[in-house]
């Protein structure tokens, strides 16, 4: 199907319980809106407290522990509170693009969600093209950190700006080379094709050594593309004060904090999606009845599993090693991913020419 997951029945039986008189259409997407929105909200303040927790247990410390059990309901608090404080732009601002950057910013990762498969019928849009539009979108989100920065008339703001374009598109390449080694083979670009081809085995362990690198590179590209330490150069406090963002606070300031953790949360699903079987449970040769148990496992919880491991993987990184220099970002990317990822794909075409491949492991 190429809409799977019915967005515009759950909205339906909303307006209907509502029982309003407006057109329908409208009625269904303005719904919609509100569930994704609510949605990614949501999303973005489990990770926010999760980050803490887990920054504060590697620092030997409580974390949040006030605003109700084990401190969930502090990230609400915050927001709260961001919701009342001013918005302030600056004189010589650029007020349109200062005010429509934010906003940018957030949009990127919030259509990447809409066609990573969640399960085999949890998915907005299964397009033909899933894997070119993830690459194409997740580069356009460099534009609204551009504006930001460009826009708030700081010099701070715009190196921050500028030094997130650099990072960015030098990384985007080394990602979507990883992103081809598995197209070359599940032979689709289609996401949900990606993971059913992952029946017989997850591609960071059935390709000799060649998934498993690709998948070190999407992990240290998708990182840096999303602005994470030990690459936050744009954001380096001893440097820029906030970098881009210097110059806003209240709501759009919480635009971008909440999108670079949406960010966060689409470069584990996508890792997940195409190298960890995405919702496929994790099944071992002939082991029928381990296989048994896996398969009760929802594949929403499959998926779900997944992908905040690599999202602990990402906080791990980030409160274990320090920031790198720019010279030193950009040396590993040019010098080390981009090679390597360009000699992983030649290595990746041989063996999807040849069809040897390892089945150590099923998918499902």
């Amino acid at each position: 199907m190429d809409t799977t997951y019915q967005v515009k029945s759950i909205a339906e039986q909303a307006a209907d319980s509502l029982n309003v008189g407006i057109l329908p259409t409208l009625g269904y997407l303005g719904l919609a809106l509100l569930l994704v929105a609510g949605l990614v909200v949501v999303l973005g303040m489990g990770l926010i407290w999760l980050e803490r927790k887990i920054a504060a247990h590697f620092q030997c410390r409580l974390g949040p522990n006030r605003v109700g059990p084990f401190g969930i309901f502090q990230t609400l608090m915050d927001t709260i509170k961001l919701l009342f404080k001013e918005d302030i732009v600056p004189m010589r601002a650029d007020k349109t693009l200062h005010l429509f950057a934010p906003f940018l910013a957030l949009a990127t990762p919030v259509l990447i969600l809409g066609v990573i498969p969640y399960g085999p019928l949890q998915q907005v849009a299964d397009i033909s093209i899933g894997v070119l539009f993830v690459s194409a979108v997740g580069g356009f989100g460099v534009m609204g950190i551009l504006v930001g920065g460009w826009s708030s008339n700081n010099k701070w703001s715009t190196i921050g700006a500028m030094r997130a374009g650099a990072q960015i598109i030098s990384y985007e390449l080394s990602a979507t080379l990883a992103l081809l080694v598995v197209v070359l083979f599940s032979g689709s670009m289609k996401l949900s094709a990606i993971v059913t081809s992952q029946h017989d085995g997850w591609w960071v362990w059935r390709a000799p050594g060649v998934g498993l690198l690709a998948f070190v590179i999407y992990l240290i590209s998708s990182t840096a593309e999303i602005n994470r330490l030990p690459f936050d150069i744009p954001e380096g406090e001893s440097e820029l004060a906030a970098g881009f963002h210097t110059e806003y606070s209240g709501m759009r300031f919480s635009f971008f904090f909440l999108a670079e953790f949406i960010n966060m949360f689409v470069a584990a699903g996508l890792a997940a999606t195409l190298f960890l079987g995405g919702w496929m449970p994790f099944h071992i040769g002939d082991w029928a009845s381990f296989n048994a148990v896996m398969d009760l496992i929802p594949p929403v919880a499959w998926f779900s599993l997944k992908a905040f491991f690599i999202i602990f993987l990402i906080m791990w990184v980030r409160w274990t090693f320090p920031r790198l220099r720019v010279d030193q970002l950009m040396h590993l990317e040019w010098r080390f991913l981009l090679p390597i990822g360009f000699a992983n794909l030649i290595a990746a075409s041989l063996i999807a020419l040849t069809n040897f491949y390892f089945y150590p492991l099923a998918g499902n």
